[in-house]
């Protein structure tokens, strides 16, 4: 740290603004708000002063920097982007003009992104109410930050906005690695499954032939309502759930063991694939893992059971979750407009091409290990992109210490 660096109020760095406007019932305002964790400012809905209570409102203006009082204390601080230009926010937001021959916007911005500094600054909040806790103006104008000179404050920004720009770049050739591979499983899935359809001589069965009542819907209506869901029990699967890497069950709904025993005929088995058959999830599917054995599903999924001496799940879970062609039959059936939904005839009327058990074994085999090296780029992006995260507020950290 150079010894020009010497301590300033922000005060003396930012000059409070205050752009009050009575609210007018047949204006529509834009409005603005703060994110938390120093994330920066967001432009939020559009209101019609009829529709809102605030006697009045204050604009906002591109640059301006901007606090939350009420959440001062989890790092609600930002500068105001370009798309939040004109908009409006209420009076709990403190606006401040950067005084810019004493600092660079850019480096008060990078500033208040350590975590260290904005909670050191939110702690001054005061209140009795831990959530409600409010950041005077006061008490934030007199807090006092190390500050080099202008030259150096730009040698800084320009320092980390490369460093940055490299941790982007590298984050996004990972990305992009795993995007890849992705894609070059479906192709291979498509392939297979294309030739299938169309190459050598083979049984075509629909769905509602792989097996003795292969396709069945969940209890809804009379037989299941809402009300009858309780804290513990055996658990619901619902469309929320369903998803192509597997059920994710961190919400779940139950039911008694007595209505369980009720509708025991919709019980689940380990394998069965499961369809969301409505709304944006329409068409997602996964297989039951065992651990799911005898829960029970809701009316918005398809259970479909296969003859396991036709039909090998794991092979027609492959086909519906990357056969292009699979999924042209089953989204070219798709009805209604704003609300498409699907029925057991149109899902049972799906073809799928059903070699001999020995190739079905084969192809799966041969899509599990491309799927483990799928699996292992995704781990080792994720790992990288975990790093690369924690690299900025170490660097920025070390800018603020002047160890650049």
């Amino acid at each position: 740290m150079s010894e020009l660096w010497s301590k300033a109020k922000l005060g003396d760095l930012l000059r409070r603004v205050e752009r009050f406007e009575p609210r007018d019932e047949l204006t529509e305002y834009s409005f603005a708000g703060t994110y938390s964790f120093a994330r920066g400012i967001f432009v939020g809905e559009r209101k019609l002063g009829s529709t809102f209570a605030l006697p009045k409102v204050q604009r906002i203006r591109v640059g301006d920097f901007i606090y939350c009082k009420i959440m001062a204390w989890e790092g609600a601080f930002g500068f105001a982007p370009q798309e939040a230009d004109n908009c409006v926010m209420s009076g709990a937001f403190v606006v401040y003009e950067v005084n810019r021959r004493r600092i660079e916007e850019k480096y008060l911005d990078y500033f208040f992104k350590v975590p260290a500094h904005w909670k050191s600054i939110g702690s001054h909040s005061t209140g009795t109410n831990v959530r409600r806790q409010s950041l005077h103006p006061a008490l934030f104008e007199r807090t006092e930050i190390l500050l080099p000179p202008l030259a150096e404050q730009r040698l800084i920004v320009a320092r980390i906005d490369e460093l940055a720009a490299q941790i982007h770049e590298a984050s996004a050739v990972r990305y992009q690695a795993a995007k890849e591979a992705e894609a070059l499983l479906n192709a291979e899935t498509s392939r297979i499954f294309e030739t299938l359809l169309h190459g050598e001589r083979l049984p075509i069965r629909t769905l509602g032939c792989a097996g003795e009542n292969p396709i069945q819907i969940g209890p809804f209506g009379a037989q299941l309502q809402k009300a009858e869901f309780v804290d513990n029990g055996i658990p619901v699967l619902n469309v929320g759930n369903v998803w192509p890497d597997g059920l994710r069950l961190d919400s779940l709904n139950h039911v008694t063991d007595e209505k369980a025993q009720e509708l025991r005929r919709y019980s689940l088995r380990t394998g069965d694939l499961l369809f969301a058959r409505s709304g944006a999830t329409l068409g997602k599917v996964c297989l039951v893992p065992e651990e799911c054995d005898s829960w029970l599903m809701t009316g918005h999924l398809f259970r479909v059971r296969f003859d396991p001496n036709r039909v090998i799940n794991r092979f027609a879970f492959a086909a519906f979750r990357g056969s292009l062609q699979i999924r042209e039959q089953v989204f070219g059936q798709i009805r209604g407009g704003t609300r498409p939904g699907y029925n057991t005839t149109l899902l049972g009327s799906v073809e799928l091409p059903v070699p001999s058990l020995p190739v079905q074994r084969r192809i799966v085999r041969e899509l599990d290990a491309l799927q483990a090296e799928v699996d292992a780029l995704k781990r080792l992006q994720s790992e990288t992109a975990a790093e690369l995260d924690a690299l900025l507020p170490s660097i920025l950290d070390r800018a603020f210490k002047g160890e650049l």
